[in-house]
C-alpha cells in the first residue's frame, strides 16, 4: 500500500519524482523518500509524515541533485516497522551502491535476513524491504549484471511486491519487476517513467506498458527491454492511457472528497451510457459473458469484497436474490481466502474492488478461478490485475477517485449491481417485465434526484455541526438499506475518527440498546417501503432510552416530527433504489463533521486508498 515512482531521461528528476509522489499520496502518506543518481554517487533523502515534509527536507540539498536526470521515489504506508526515517524508503545495501523502493510484503524476509546477517550485511531498518536491497546486491556481486541480479533474486523472494532498483555502477539504468502488485512503465521521447499507478505519469505521457507477473523491465533514456522470469525477451504491449491530467484537479472544491461526492450524478450517467438506452430495451453488458445456458447451470453466487466494496456487495446480494432467484453469499475477501470454500464450476464468483488491485480480493479470485468458477469483476480500473483475471468484466466508469474515502466508486458499484441484476433477470425471465421496466425508468432519472440532494445541503450541514462533538454514533436500518447504515458508519469512522457503528435495527434490543442514553446520536434510515413501520418502531425504542434521534427519510409522515430532533429529507424513490439516494447525505454528514473537526478529509490517518497487501 505504497507508491513507487521512477524516472530516467533528460528532465530534472527531483521535480518529476515529487510530482509523481504527490499524485500517489492517496496510496500512503506516513513517510516518503527519493534516491537520485548524482555524478558518481546515489543520494538518498527521506522524511516522516506527509510529502510536504520531504519537500522541506530537499530545499537545503538542491545543488546536490539539480542536474540529476535519474532517480526513484517512494511514499509509504507502514506494514513492517513504524513510520520513521530509518524505515522510510528508498533502502540501500550495506555499502550504499544499490538502492530500491518496494510496494507489497516480502513474506520470507526473516529467513533471508538471518542468512544475509550471517554473511556480514548490516541492517539499519525494521522493514522487509531492506532485505530485498541486500539480497539483490548479493546477486549483483555474483553476476555484475543488474537485470540478472533482480531476476535471480525474484526467484527466491516470496510474497507480493513491486520493486524498482538502481545501482551506482549504472549511470542511466533502472530495473523494475512485480508480482501481485501493480506496476507500469510510461513511455516518452527520450525518457521512461515507472509508477504504481497512472496518476504519477499521466502529466508526461499517455503511452504505457503494464508489467505482467514476474516480468522484469530494464529502462535507459533510449531503450526498454522486457524479459520473463526465465530471462526470455518479451515483446512489450503498449497501451494508450485514457485519463487527462485535469481529472486530478479539485476543480475549485475544498477537498477531493467533496468534489467526488458532487460528481456522482455524472458517474451514474456515465455508467448507463451504452448499457441502458430506454426502459423498453434490454440492458447491454458487452463484457459480461453470462449466457442463458451458463445461468441455468449456476447453483449459487459468491460475492467477495473488502471495505466499502463489501457494502456494495451486500446490496448486490439483495438485488440478485430478489430479481434472479439465485442464492447469494457475501464474504469479506480476507476471510474467504483462509478457509475451505464450496466453490466450483456451478458458482458465479463476483469480485468487487475500486482499484482492481486489492490483495485479499485478488487472491480470492485466483482461488475461485482455479476451482473452475466463472469470474466476474466489478471495478473502476479495467486495466487492473483483477480485470485481467476476469471471465466477465463490468467496468464502473467512475473516473479516478483521489480521496481515500470511497464515495463515487461506491455509487458506481451499486449501479453495476443494479444493471447486472436486471441483465441476469432479463436473460432468465425471472422477474416480471413491468417491474424491470419501472426500475429502469427510475434509474435513468436518479442523477436529477441526487442533484436535488446536492443542491440543498443546509439541513445536512446543520445536522453535522450539531453532532460533530459526539464521541459515538449509531446508524440503524433494515432490509436493503442495512448496508447503507454500515457504509454511513464507515465513512464517519474513516475521516472523523468518531466511533460509529451500523446495526440492523431489529438487533438493537439484542445488546446494542444498552449503549443508548442522552449522549448517543442514532440515525435511522427510514425509507418508505416494506420495513418502514418496523424501523419506525425500532426508532421509538431508541427514543425511549433518551437517544438523540436523527431521521434520513423520503417520508412526510407527521409522526416523525415528535420522534426525531433532526430530519434530513431526500426525494421520493422506490424502495429498491433507495440505497443510492440514501447514501448521499451520509457521505455529506461524514464530510462536514470531519471538516468541522479540522480533520484531513482526503488523507485520514492510518488509511491508504489501494490496499495491495493482505
Amino acid at each position: 500500500m505504497c507508491g513507487i515512482v521512477g524516472y530516467v531521461g533528460f528532465r530534472s528528476v527531483a521535480d518529476i519524482l515529487l510530482d509523481g509522489l504527490e499524485q500517489l499520496e492517496y496510496r500512503g502518506y506516513d513517510s516518503s523518500g527519493i534516491a537520485v543518481k548524482c555524478d558518481n554517487d546515489i543520494k538518498v533523502y527521506k522524511a516522516v509524515g506527509k510529502l510536504k515534509n520531504l519537500r522541506e527536507e530537499l530545499k537545503s540539498h538542491v545543488k546536490e541533485f539539480e542536474k540529476s536526470t535519474m532517480g526513484i521515489g517512494h511514499i509509504r504506508w507502514a506494514t513492517h516497522g513504524a513510520p520513521t526515517v530509518l524505515n522510510a524508503h528508498p533502502h540501500t545495501c550495506t555499502h550504499g551502491n544499490l538502492v530500491l523502493v518496494h510496494n507489497g510484503i516480502i513474506e520470507n524476509y526473516k529467513e533471508l535476513r538471518a542468512e544475509l546477517e550471517k554473511e556480514g550485511c548490516v541492517f539499519k531498518s525494521q522493514t522487509d524491504t531492506e532485505v530485498a536491497a541486500h539480497f539483490i546486491a548479493k546477486k549483483y556481486d555474483e553476476t555484475h549484471d543488474l537485470t540478472e541480479a533482480v531476476r535471480l533474486a525474484s526467484k527466491e523472494i516470496e510474497g507480493a511486491y513491486a520493486l524498482c532498483v538502481m545501482h551506482n555502477d549504472y549511470k542511466d539504468t533502472i530495473v523494475a519487476t512485480k508480482r501481485n502488485a501493480p506496476l507500469l512503465v510510461g513511455i516518452g521521447e527520450g525518457e521512461y517513467l515507472i509508477a504504481s499507478d497512472v496518476p504519477a505519469i499521466i502529466k508526461y505521457t499517455k503511452k504505457a506498458m503494464y508489467l505482467s507477473e514476474n516480468q522484469i523491465v530494464t529502462v535507459t533514456p533510449d531503450s526498454m527491454k522486457l524479459i520473463d522470469k526465465d530471462g526470455n525477451e518479451v515483446q512489450p504491449k503498449i497501451e494508450l492511457l485514457p485519463w487527462e491530467p485535469v481529472a486530478l484537479s479539485k476543480m475549485g472544491y475544498k477537498h477531493f472528497m467533496l468534489k467526488e461526492i458532487h460528481e456522482q450524478p455524472d458517474v451514474i450517467r456515465n455508467i448507463l451510457v451504452g448499457k441502458l438506452h430506454t426502459a423498453a430495451e434490454p440492458v447491454i453488458l458487452d463484457e459480461v459473458k453470462l449466457t442463458k445456458d451458463t445461468l441455468k447451470k449456476l447453483t449459487r453466487i459468491q460475492i467477495i469484497a473488502c471495505g466499502t466494496s463489501l457494502h456494495a456487495a451486500m446490496v448486490g446480494k439483495y438485488l440478485l436474490e430478489t430479481f434472479c432467484g439465485i442464492a447469494v453469499d457475501v464474504e469479506a475477501s480476507s476471510e474467504y481466502i483462509y478457509r475451505r470454500t464450496v466453490t466450483d464450476e456451478h458458482t458465479l464468483v463476483i469480485g468487487v474492488s475500486q482499484s482492481g488491485e486489492t490483495a485479499d480480493t485478488l487472491t480470492a479470485i485466483k482461488q475461485a478461478k482455479a476451482r473452475g468458477s466463472h469470474i466476474l469483476i466489478i471495478t473502476n480500473r479495467p486495466d487492473s490485475s483483477m480485470a485481467r483475471e476476469a471471465d466477465s468484466l463490468l467496468s464502473v466508469n467512475a473516473g479516478i477517485e483521489v480521496s481515500v474515502a470511497a464515495t463515487k466508486s461506491y455509487i458506481a458499484q451499486l449501479m453495476a449491481f443494479y444493471l447486472l441484476a436486471l441483465y441476469m433477470a432479463e436473460i432468465k425471465g425471472s422477474t416480471d417485465k413491468s417491474i424491470i421496466q419501472s426500475i429502469k425508468n427510475e434509474l435513468m432519472i436518479l442523477p436529477q434526484k441526487i442533484e436535488q440532494v446536492l443542491a440543498n445541503t443546509d439541513e445536512i450541514q446543520k445536522c453535522a455541526r450539531k453532532y460533530s462533538n459526539t464521541k459515538d454514533f449509531i446508524y440503524i436500518a433494515r432490509g436493503i438499506n442495512l448496508p447503507t447504515a454500515l457504509e454511513g458508519a464507515l465513512k464517519l469512522k474513516e475521516i472523523s475518527y468518531i466511533n460509529a457503528t451500523g446495526y440492523a435495527a431489529g438487533e438493537l434490543k439484542h445488546g446494542p440498546i444498552a449503549m443508548l442514553d442522552d449522549t448517543m446520536p442514532v440515525l435511522s434510515i427510514l425509507m418508505k417501503g416494506i420495513v418502514y413501520d418496523k424501523l419506525l418502531s425500532n426508532s421509538e425504542e431508541a427514543k425511549a432510552r433518551n437517544a438523540r434521534m436523527i431521521a434520513l427519510t423520503n417520508s412526510n409522515d407527521p409522526k416523525l416530527e415528535d420522534l426525531f430532533e433532526c430530519i434530513i429529507r431526500v426525494p421520493e424513490v422506490q424502495e429498491f433504489l433507495s440505497p443510492i439516494i440514501a447514501v448521499i447525505p451520509l457521505q455529506l454528514i461524514a464530510y462536514y463533521i470531519a471538516e468541522f473537526l479540522g480533520k484531513d478529509v482526503d488523507q485520514p490517518r492510518n488509511l491508504a486508498k489501494s490496499v495491495t497487501v493482505e
